[in-house]
């Protein structure tokens, strides 16, 4: 199991370079970690850079970010085609890859294998148990989600999702790692939809029922939330940023193991269908232009 404590990690690796995963990647390098950013394909791995170096000089124009702190968090990162190259002497991966438990459970049967005993294991999943990703680890003690939000370099929270055996150990470096990049960490049992992710779809998919039933407009149903009840962002707008399709997924999964309140409206459905996923396709609920 882990032993480092996080002030002392070095080292990590981020798989899956889009959009969650280049954004964990920029936060790690901002905290002083050495981190290399894998995926299958170049052209991924270029792009997750390419994003990560424009939000570091967004965050300079804007006075957030220091053109040396900018500068040493570039340094830091790389990015390779090779998981053998990505993973060697690291005390950290935190995975994102796409939502497939398969894809994710064959990963990290090959991590566990590979990875000693103290290398902390994190899925970044927004919904998937995190319990069937480490029954097939070698050393599943040290398997613990880490559910990033998005955008990452903006949002504060981060979910540490805790499975029966996760250690004490690797649940209080995760917690540790977490309030080093910034984040407040929150603690919460491996269950259907976490504790965000069950809560936010939930109000997406009735967001989007409203709009479907004529009750009102995308926009005006976001302001009901943005200006009524607070919300830093509508839920109509969140699911367009998410991705229709990633919350889809999470709908589908979430109606399996708790029933017909999560089920997907059928315009949510149709809306997929069309490629209409939201920010990503350039137009969801709302139009988006670069």
């Amino acid at each position: 199991m882990p032993t480092l404590q996080a002030s002392q990690i070095k080292t990590a690796a981020v798989l899956g370079a889009g959009t969650m995963g280049h954004g964990i990647a920029q936060v790690l390098a901002q905290s002083g970690i050495e981190v290399r950013l894998y995926d299958i394909a170049a052209s991924a791995v270029e792009k997750g850079l390419s994003g990560i170096r424009a939000n570091l000089e967004k965050g300079v124009a804007k006075g957030k970010v220091t053109a040396a702190d900018r500068d040493a968090a570039l340094a830091r990162l790389s990015g390779t085609t090779k998981l053998d190259e990505a993973i060697a002497l690291v005390q950290c991966v935190i995975e994102a890859v796409p939502e497939k438990l398969e894809l994710k459970q064959k990963l990290f049967a090959e991590l566990g294998a590979k990875l000693g005993a103290d290398v902390l294991l994190a899925t970044n999943t927004s919904s998937l148990p995190i319990s069937r990703i480490a029954s097939v680890t070698p050393g599943a003690e040290r398997v613990v989600g880490m559910h990033f939000f998005n955008p990452v370099h903006i949002m504060s929270l981060i979910e540490v999702v805790v499975t029966e055996r996760s250690s004490e150990i690797a649940v209080a470096t995760a917690v540790g790692l977490g309030r080093r990049m910034g984040k407040e960490p929150i603690v919460v049992q491996d269950s259907p939809g976490f504790a965000s992710s069950r809560l936010g779809v939930l109000l997406g998919l009735e967001a989007i029922r409203m709009l479907e039933s004529g009750v009102a407009s995308a926009e005006d149903i976001d302001k009901a939330m943005t200006l009524g009840y607070g919300h830093p962002m509508g839920p109509l707008r969140l699911t367009d940023l998410v991705g229709l399709d990633v919350r889809l997924s999470i709908a589908d999964y979430l109606a399996k193991e708790f029933g017909e309140r999560f089920t997907a409206p059928l315009l949510m459905r149709e809306m997929v269908q069309r490629g209409e996923l939201g920010k990503k396709s350039g137009k969801g609920f709302y139009e988006w232009k670069e």
